[in-house]
């Protein structure tokens, strides 16, 4: 004979029924089994108060509709956040300054490039790229003043 205890059965309050769909929720599964309609091209009728697609004429969960839409926003949302970072990104290297504006149109030409104003050397876009030398601009304006008293045209 075994040594294994004796389980007592509990037939006085009848029969236990476990339930399948408890199991199949308690293991993180559903009760109701997906939508077998991948389509997505969903009517919403007002009248019926249904959801059906319009290919193969089924009727579509309203789960399973919401689904659909909180998607198609949720990319919809995504593709406008990405737009404007975008936007934002171009917006910070944008040139302001007239002066800018007008070399980049000039470097922009195939055919001529700008002059230097008072050498006349052609001013290439390779000439600047390392950085330019700066000098203060009072003593700039001071020169020009007083060539330009100097030699009275």
């Amino acid at each position: 004979m075994s040594d294994a205890p004796i389980e007592p059965q509990e037939y006085l309050y009848g029969v236990k029924v476990v339930q399948i769909e408890d199991i199949r929720v308690a293991r993180g599964l559903t009760r109701r089994p997906a939508s077998t309609c991948r389509h997505r091209k969903l009517v919403y009728d007002d009248k019926e108060r249904r959801v059906w697609c319009s290919d193969c004429e089924t009727e579509v969960e309203a789960f399973d509709a919401f689904v659909n839409l909180v998607e198609k926003f949720s990319a919809a949302t995504g593709r406008i956040n990405r737009r404007a970072a975008e936007l934002a990104e171009a917006e910070k290297f944008q040139i302001r300054s007239r002066a800018a504006k007008v070399m980049d149109e000039a470097w922009r030409s195939t055919k001529t490039a700008p002059l230097c104003p008072h050498c006349n050397n052609p001013l290439m876009p390779e000439d600047v790229v390392g950085g330019l030398a700066s000098a203060s601009k009072a003593i700039v304006v001071a020169e020009r003043k007083r060539k330009s008293e100097a030699n009275p045209k």
